[in-house]
């Protein structure tokens, strides 16, 4: 008979790797439903900066969230479309713009360390902790906290 000492085994969470600005981000995969590269942007009247526009993605109305305007990041000097990363949050569609996708990590919970002191504020209140790599830290998007903070600027 075998044991298994539960201990000894830790979470993995899936990331989906995306650049923003020269910053490598992470999302849970489990939040991410599509990644496009979005077409026929509609601007949104009286909207915030931090809303791109809304698209429709396969009969469905999509918000895009300007990823660089939320980090406070000035806009790509290129003439690369952006990519965008789908996630939804209470039944509503988003896409949050971003400036490349990289690939999917599989990282264990435990080296998951809190926001440093010295992160960025904006990219602090979005971020539900940070992974070191290989001479790079990535920060974890917290999809709720991203999206609440742009639901608040609408309703304002």
């Amino acid at each position: 008979m075998t044991t298994v000492n539960q201990g000894s085994e830790s979470a993995i969470t899936e990331y989906v790797t995306t650049m923003i600005g020269g910053q490598l981000f992470g999302l849970p995969i489990s939040r991410v439903q599509d990644v496009f590269m979005p077409e026929r942007l509609t601007r949104v009247p009286l909207s915030s900066r931090d809303v791109a526009g809304v698209l429709n993605l396969r009969g469905r109305i999509v918000t895009a969230i300007d990823m660089r305007a939320r980090l406070g990041l000035p806009k790509e000097e290129t003439d690369r479309p952006p990519m965008a990363v789908g996630v939804e949050l209470r039944g509503e569609s988003y896409g949050l713009l971003i400036d490349s996708i990289g690939e999917v990590l599989k990282l264990p919970d435990e080296g998951r360390e809190v926001n440093p002191v010295n992160l960025d504020p904006r990219m602090a209140t979005m971020s539900a902790g940070v992974h070191r790599l290989d001479g790079q830290l990535m920060v974890v998007l917290d999809v709720d906290r991203v999206l609440e903070i742009v639901a608040d600027k609408l309703a304002a």
